[in-house]
């Protein structure tokens, strides 16, 4: 398992919050009320609590963030010089250093100030020390502000550093940039590298992981790396160097042969040849990649003489038992991660390898001693000097055999459709599993039924001959029918035909544009009309034409038609005799129109007053006025307590107390007091 998970580091937060946290604490956490008339002791036993606990939370936090970051010299050297690449590990010592100074700084102050604390001899100076300590100890604290923010960013980086574990099965992928690594990692394992066409995509590194033999391995994919000295690399490719010079794996040394990563194989070749001292007592791989461009035969002789080097490299890298080099066998393969030829190929050897060397290793460890004295193979002795060479029994064979022949006779659905044109040209029957009487059967047309009639019996075996006599006869009229068609210019027409002619054009082409209009704002229009027969087409004489043509009387539908129009015209409000013109202090005179606004104003009150309660109509279920009061009554009061409860009824919210006790009693702390 992964040993170190750098995401647990507890967050580091920057100075002025850390002392915001630690003075809140200490508020909330301990005494806050303090009278001048009590005993001295007891004064100071309340300000010396105050010092302690406020230096004990700034020991505790201190501490948490020394503790949890690592140790450049306790873990693996491969974490060390990685972080060590990232951050230099000098400002990150430095920086640890600052803290602990800070707490032991911190400590000494509690001490003291307790210690002045003891001999206070009034309130004022108690909290006067008290005062003077707390903002010593933040004086501190501010001190040491941009370390606690330098490591707050190496904590966030380590947090997205991937979890790698050196000691376990790994595969290292290294080389150009450009060259096809993370390609290929994203081919064996479930990593999701960003792959783009130009270089440096991969600027971190990126742990896949994949099985080989019910084992897990992990794979490492790595930033490319460049030919120049030492010195002049950068952190990207320092990665890349440090994953190789502390990682016990199996190395991939990819070679692009096709030159599109825009680097030479005599380029990549110096490489290698630069960095072969740190591929020492490792499996190694050369990978050439890209063969769908370029394969490995076609080119120069040149560029083969510089890949037969670097094989003969890498053959010398590993030493087998005896310090002979290993075979060459595995050790230059070609791929390419575009057609995935070969990548499986790739990935198998380099986990053979690097097993047969973990095993190797540990079979010459001393610990294997340990191992082969718990193993005790046991071996009959022979009762005679008879051979009994080891058989399988005749049966078992013939059932194998005919077994293996069954195998390759039968052939599947797929086979099948390869033989006659693969996918898309041969469609499997459906009917051939048909278990059937007649075998004959299986592939008859199956008749369709409609209306209790089999379709089958009413085709026309000569339909297509007579479509195709359709066909042509259709083609015929229109042929004649396009030898008709004639446009009308006007030149044959008298003058009053032309007259006429431009008549009816001059209005289709008005009726155009008023549907066209129409069409324009019918977004804006209403969907109801403002107002129903805008262009009086329903009037009361159509109706009596309609009527009349049905053999119906229309007098008495045009005379309610008339009398409710006049009843509508009659409630419309007059004005009064002072807007006419009259004196508005002449006296009252009953004129018909006076009457006529009387009673449409009293038909319009009786219409508007409301029915009472008491009253009964129809479909209530009331005998009478009384019982239904009674209801009503009885009904305002099965609801009283629970209107006089609020929400303690039928909804799930409650409201037990509307002053609880908590926030209207007590000391009233530091801050709004709006609730109130």
């Amino acid at each position: 398992m992964v040993q170190y998970n750098f995401k647990k580091i507890t967050v580091v937060p920057p100075g002025k919050d850390f002392i915001d946290i630690i003075l809140s604490r200490t508020q909330r956490q301990t005494p806050t009320v303090v009278h001048k008339g009590y005993a001295i002791s007891r004064l100071r036993q309340f300000y010396m609590r105050k010092v302690k606990y406020t230096q004990q939370n700034f020991h505790e936090k201190l501490s948490t963030i020394i503790e949890e970051f690592p140790r450049l010299d306790d873990i693996h050297p491969f974490y060390g010089d990685l972080l060590h690449v990232l951050y230099n590990k000098d400002h990150y010592k430095l920086a640890l250093g600052q803290v602990n100074t800070a707490r032991n700084l911190i400590s000494k102050i509690a001490k003291d100030y307790v210690k002045l604390l003891k001999y206070g001899d009034s309130l004022y100076r108690c909290k006067s020390l008290k005062v003077a300590a707390l903002g010593r100890m933040c004086t501190v604290i501010k001190r040491i502000g941009p370390s606690l923010a330098y490591l707050e960013q190496i904590r966030q980086h380590m947090a997205r550093l991937p979890s790698i574990d050196p000691n376990t099965r790994t595969v290292l992928i290294c080389g150009y940039p450009n060259v096809g690594k993370s390609s290929f990692i994203n081919k064996i394992t479930r990593a999701d590298v960003d792959v783009q066409p130009y270089a440096f995509t991969t600027k971190s590194l990126f742990v896949g992981h994949t099985d080989y033999k019910y084992l897990r391995y992990q794979v490492i994919d790595t930033p490319g790396i460049l030919d120049r000295p030492f010195e002049d690399r950068n952190i990207i490719e320092m990665c890349s160097i440090t994953a190789l010079a502390h990682l016990r794996a199996a190395v991939l040394f990819f070679l692009d042969v096709s030159g599109s990563c825009g680097y030479s194989i005599a380029q990549q070749a110096a490489l290698f040849h630069s960095i072969k001292s740190l591929f020492m007592n490792k499996p190694l791989i050369i990978v050439c990649n890209k063969t769908d461009l370029q394969p490995l035969e076609g080119i120069s002789e040149e560029d083969m003489k510089l890949v037969m080097e670097m094989k003969a490299e890498a053959m010398k890298t590993v030493l087998g038992q005896g310090g002979e080099p290993t075979n060459d066998e595995g050790v230059l393969l070609t791929m390419s991660t575009l057609t995935e030829d070969g990548v499986i190929a790739v990935k198998n050897a380099a986990c053979e390898r690097l097993l047969n060397q973990r095993v190797e290793i540990k079979m010459k460890s001393k610990k294997i001693n340990d191992c082969l004295n718990r193993f005790h193979v046991a071996l009959p002795k022979p009762r005679d000097q008879k051979e009994r060479p080891p058989c399988i029994p005749q049966a078992v064979m013939e059932a194998r055999a005919k077994e293996a022949a069954e195998k390759e006779k039968r052939k599947t659905e797929k086979d099948i459709e390869n033989e006659n044109g693969g996918a898309g040209v041969y469609s499997a029957s459906l009917k051939k599993h048909y278990i059937l009487s007649n075998e004959e059967w299986k592939e008859d047309i199956m008749p369709e039924i409609l209306d209790g009639h089999n379709v089958a019996d009413f085709i026309d075996p000569d339909i297509l001959l007579r479509l195709e006599e359709l066909e042509r006869e259709e083609g015929l009229r229109q042929a004649v029918e396009e030898d008709d068609d004639f446009e009308m210019d006007g030149k044959e027409l008298t003058s009053e035909e032309q007259e006429a002619l431009a008549e009816i054009r001059k209005k289709k082409s008005l009726l155009i544009q008023q549907h066209r209009i129409k069409k324009s704002t019918a977004e804006s229009r209403p969907i109801v009309p403002r107002k129903f027969d805008k262009n009086k087409e329903f009037t009361t004489k159509r109706m009596g034409r309609q009527l009349s043509v049905l053999g119906l009387d229309p007098s008495l539908a045009i005379n309610r038609a008339r009398s409710r129009s006049l009843s509508r015209k009659g409630r419309k409000r007059e004005r009064s005799p002072a807007y006419d013109g009259g004196d508005a202090m002449d006296v009252d005179v009953d004129t018909p129109k006076k009457k006529l606004r009387a009673r449409s104003r009293s038909l319009s009150l009786s219409r508007s007053r409301s029915r009472p309660p008491s009253e009964v109509t129809p479909g209530e279920g009331f005998k009478d006025s009384a019982q239904k009061v009674k209801a009503i009554k009885l009904g305002k009061k099965s609801v009283k307590m629970r209107n006089k409860d609020a929400r303690r009824g039928e909804a799930d919210r409650v409201i037990p107390s509307l002053k609880p006790k908590h926030l209207f009693s007590g000391k009233r702390s530091i801050g709004k007091t709006q609730r109130r």
